[in-house]
Formats: structure tokens, C-alpha cells, sequence
């Protein structure tokens, strides 16, 4: 028998200020262990991050709304508890990792939560050192946050709450921005710190991740608890109309009534022996492009130094009109600062970037504007209007390329409808990159670079921007991914652009990339689920 409830959660519901007729949480109960290992999942807008912040006293002391029935933590109520107290009892990382970093470097990040507790230097010392080396971000310490890449980010934001050993570890999309071997090392260190008897409660979309290690199942749907349990219990159903997907794995399994079900590719295989894998079941690669598309990019030995420091280093590749290009790699390896170099925030050192025949460097960032939509991998970054409806169109109109067909068609397409009259900057961060790429679309242009497009995204979203993407290369248009997700970039990209610390290593079909081991190694990166059961 576990520990005593440590989190209690008792008939919740609650609306936020602006809009008090609108649950967020309705009616949910919930009761946790401290030594608990617990996934919350459910689709974008279930209410995970909101049930996430009564956890830590957010909800009631810090947002304002409406708050019925009772949460406890440690057996009081957090009513009574302020935020400060809380603090030491839950620690809590955001989705958005920008969200709580605001030191000048990563040492003093750390240090923060410590110092607020009163601990002697030399132990606040001692936990820098060993949380820098447990996440291995030793090399980061004397860095500024803000210039960290969005999973380095993440990762010091990991640190500065698992510094202060909290009893409970609460982790709101911890994998979002990470790329696969940095999502190895953090699985790989919840797993420890679950052993040495802490509790560690994630709120995930991507089921492969979290499944193979948690011990249970909370699943949210539209604001109440609609399944709890062993997760292979429950990855016996049909996920789908909760907005989730089900591990590959899990899938294939529960078709050819493998018992229990197989969470991992290691563990489907481990049941198969002669049997053979539905081949209807492994994910379609996008139809392939015209050999006479011309080109509409072309990137010619570009190399980028910034502050002294070289960050790309004579990258060549070209697209094609209809073509889909993904460009993987670490996290913090310049695939970003590539993207820039297509709207000209950026410009080359050396080399050139063609659009549509044009040198970049002739082309104002207002005229590249219109070749190249790019949408960031942090919305925050994008949004300037009061409302979700004006921030889609600012860009169409600006541009006098206005089409209100089909703007009507991207807001249906991306399920806006609800929110077109509220403040984008009130919205989940789900919801938030779905208003950010809607807005790049709207002025429908020659290029489409999106920046980590599935992060933070349930099924539902990657589904609807899987039929997009298929919509705009059967339309002619070029798309260029730049993401750590690897399954979402095997089914809907023809290419892939493998680089490693500002260099390119391996560039061809998805297979063909996974394949070369010593490349996928240098780039830190792990085949697809698809690609382990029928590529190996």
C-alpha cells in the first residue's frame, strides 16, 4: 500500500475571470499519491494545464475566475496555503518554459528557488551541480536563458524546479520542445526520481513518451475525468475520441489481440515470433512531387556566424514547388536560425538564399514577407492584436492579399470558431500555435516554414495539419518543417535535412536518413516507432 493522498482534488470546477460561464474543469475528482508516477493527458483545451495550476495554488491566489469545490495538498486545503508555501510541496513546470525564466543566466536560474528558501551557499552550490549534470546542461550554467534554444530552455527550466526536491513534480508538456535524446535523459531522470520515492505527475499528448513508465492514467475530457486506470487497460480502446493516439505499438497490438497490450516497439516484437505486422497499419509517406516542379528555394553553401561563434556551416539544399522538407536535429543546433535566413531576419555570412529566383539579400524583409510565412515555435513571440480574429488577418491584409473564403476555411480547419473574439494571449498554448499558424496561412504564400508545428498539439491538431500540409502540396505550395517530431515529419515530408551542430550530416527520404545510423547518432536522434518495427 502507497502513501497517503497527498493531492486531493474534490468535485473542481473553474472558470477563468473573462469568462465565467465556461468551465474549464467540471466536476473533477482526483486523488493522488505522493510516490505516484501519473499521466494527465486528454485533447488541446481538455483542461490539463488548468488543473495543473490548483495543484500549486495558481488557482485560486494567482488567477482570478471562479473556483468550486476543494483542493488539498498534504491533507490542507490550498485555499489556506499561500503559493510560497506551496512551493516547496509541488514544484511546477510550465509549458512554456519562457513563461519562468527571467534571471541573466542559467547558474542564477537555478539558484532563484533556492536562495528563496534560505539554504546555505554552499548547498544551493551543490544542488546547481548536481541537477546541471543530472540534465547534462554544465555547458549552460554562464549563459543567458533568453538566448537559449527552446529546448535548452526547457531543459533549465526542468532544473531550476527539481533543484529545490520538491515532494511532488508536476510537469506540464515537459517533452514539447525536447529532441529525442534530450527526451531520453528526462524520462530517464523522472524514472529516478520516482524510484527515490518522489511523485511525478505529467501532462503529455504524445502516449509513446509517457506510457512506458507511469503507472497511471488520468484522461481529461472537456474539463472532467473520463478515464483512470493502468494505462494498458486503458490503451485497449480506441483513443481517437479523446484526441489522443495510442502508441504505434499499442495499436498494432490491440488489432492482432496481443495480451496486455504492448506499449514500446521492444515489446510488441517481443510477442510476435512468426506472426506478421499489418501492413495497412504502418504510416503513409506523402505522394511524391512532379519530377519537372522547379525549384522555388535554393540555399547555396550558406554559412552564419553570430557573436564570433559559427552556427551554420556551408549548408546547401534546395526545394521544390509542392515539396514538403523537414529539417531535424538537435536541440540547439541552428535549425532555427536557418528558418531565419528565409524571411531575412537573418542573412548569410557567406553563400546565398534564392526565392523564387531572387537573392534574399536584394529583397527587403517586407518583400520576403510575402514569399515566406514562418511561424515560430513560440506564439508570445508573434502576437500583437486584441483578438484571435484580427491577428489571423493583419498579416492578408497588410500584404492586399485578403481572401475571406479562405480564411473562413483555415478558422474551420483549426476549430477557431470558439475563440475568435478572445485575446490570443489567453489561450493554451495549444490553442495559441493553432491561431499562429492560421495567421502565416492567411496570406497564402509561396513558402510555409513552421517551426516545431506539433509541439504541445494533440491528435486532432496533427491530423488536421497532416490534411492541411497534403491540401497545400496538391495546391503547389512548398513546406519546410523544422521539428523534433519525428513520426509527424516521417508521414508528411518527402525529405529530410539532418543536421548536427550547425553542419549537415545526412539529406534524402525519411528511411533512407534513419538508416544511416552514424548520422542519426551525430544528429541525437532515435528512428520512428514505424522505422524500428518494419525499417530495422
Amino acid at each position: 500500500m502507497g502513501l497517503p493522498y497527498f493531492l486531493e482534488v474534490a468535485q473542481v470546477q473553474y472558470a477563468y475571470q473573462k469568462h465565467h460561464d465556461l468551465w474549464v474543469l467540471d466536476r473533477v475528482d482526483l486523488r493522488v499519491r505522493q510516490d505516484e508516477f501519473l499521466l494527465i493527458c486528454g485533447a488541446s483545451g481538455a483542461g490539463k494545464s488548468t488543473l495543473c495550476r490548483t495543484f500549486n495554488g495558481l488557482i485560486p491566489h494567482f488567477y482570478n475566475g471562479k473556483l468550486l469545490g476543494e483542493v488539498r495538498v498534504a491533507g490542507k486545503s490550498t485555499r489556506e496555503q499561500s503559493v510560497g508555501t506551496l512551493f516547496r510541496q509541488v514544484g511546477m513546470v510550465f509549458q512554456n518554459p519562457e513563461a519562468q525564466l527571467f534571471n541573466r543566466t542559467v547558474r542564477q536560474e537555478i539558484a532563484f528557488g533556492l536562495e528563496s528558501l534560505g539554504l546555505p551557499r554552499d548547498q544551493i552550490e551543490h544542488r546547481i551541480a548536481e541537477t546541471a549534470e543530472t540534465l547534462n546542461i554544465t555547458d549552460l550554467l554562464a549563459k543567458a536563458p533568453h538566448e537559449l534554444s527552446g529546448g535548452e530552455q526547457q531543459l533549465v527550466s526542468i532544473a531550476a524546479i527539481l533543484a529545490i526536491h520538491p515532494k511532488v513534480l508536476v510537469l506540464d508538456e515537459p517533452y514539447a520542445n525536447l529532441d529525442p535524446s534530450n527526451v531520453q535523459r528526462v524520462r530517464q531522470m523522472l524514472r529516478e526520481i520516482h524510484r527515490s520515492g518522489f511523485g511525478v505527475l505529467i501532462c503529455e499528448h504524445r502516449l509513446a513518451l509517457t506510457v512506458p513508465d507511469v503507472q497511471r492514467m488520468v484522461v481529461l475530457r472537456q474539463g472532467g475525468v473520463v478515464l483512470d486506470g493502468n494505462p494498458r487497460d486503458i490503451l485497449h480502446r480506441d483513443m481517437s475520441g479523446y484526441g489522443l493516439e495510442a502508441p504505434l505499438a499499442a495499436r498494432i497490438g490491440r488489432r492482432m489481440g496481443v495480451i496486455p497490450v504492448p506499449l514500446s516497439p521492444a515489446s510488441l516484437k517481443e510477442h510476435l515470433f512468426e506472426r506478421q505486422l499489418p501492413i495497412d497499419m504502418r504510416p503513409d509517406s506523402p505522394e511524391p512531387i512532379s519530377s519537372e516542379a522547379p525549384a522555388v528555394l535554393e540555399v547555396d553553401h550558406i554559412s552564419f556566424n553570430l557573436n564570433g561563434k559559427a552556427i551554420l556551416k556551408d549548408i546547401s539544399f534546395t526545394v521544390h514547388k509542392g515539396e514538403c522538407l523537414a529539417i531535424v536535429e538537435a536541440n540547439g543546433a541552428g535549425k532555427t536560425v536557418l528558418l531565419k535566413h528565409l524571411n531575412g531576419l537573418y542573412r548569410p555570412s557567406s553563400g546565398r538564399v534564392i526565392i523564387m529566383g531572387k537573392d534574399s539579400r536584394d529583397l527587403k524583409v517586407s518583400q520576403l514577407a510575402r514569399l515566406v510565412a514562418v511561424a515560430f515555435q513560440n506564439p508570445n513571440n508573434q502576437f500583437f492584436r486584441l483578438s484571435v480574429w484580427d491577428e489571423i488577418i493583419v498579416s492578408a491584409q497588410v500584404l492586399n492579399c485578403y481572401d475571406e473564403s479562405w480564411i473562413q476555411e483555415l478558422v474551420k480547419l483549426f476549430h477557431l470558431e470558439p475563440m475568435l473574439t478572445r485575446a490570443p494571449f489567453r489561450l493554451s498554448g495549444g490553442e495559441k500555435k493553432r491561431v499562429a499558424f492560421a495567421a502565416a496561412l492567411a496570406a497564402k504564400p509561396v513558402i510555409l516554414a513552421l517551426d516545431e508545428p506539433t509541439a504541445g498539439q494533440g491528435w486532432y491538431f496533427r491530423r488536421a495539419l497532416g490534411q492541411l500540409l497534403s491540401k497545400l502540396r496538391q495546391m503547389g505550395q512548398a513546406v519546410i518543417l523544422v521539428t523534433h517530431d519525428l513520426g509527424f515529419a516521417e508521414q508528411h515530408a518527402h525529405r529530410w535535412l539532418l543536421l548536427s551542430k550547425g553542419k549537415m550530416v545526412a539529406q534524402g527520404r525519411p528511411w533512407e536518413v534513419m538508416d544511416n545510423r552514424v548520422a542519426m547518432e551525430q544528429a541525437h536522434l532515435q528512428p520512428t516507432e514505424a522505422f524500428q518495427l518494419w525499417g530495422d
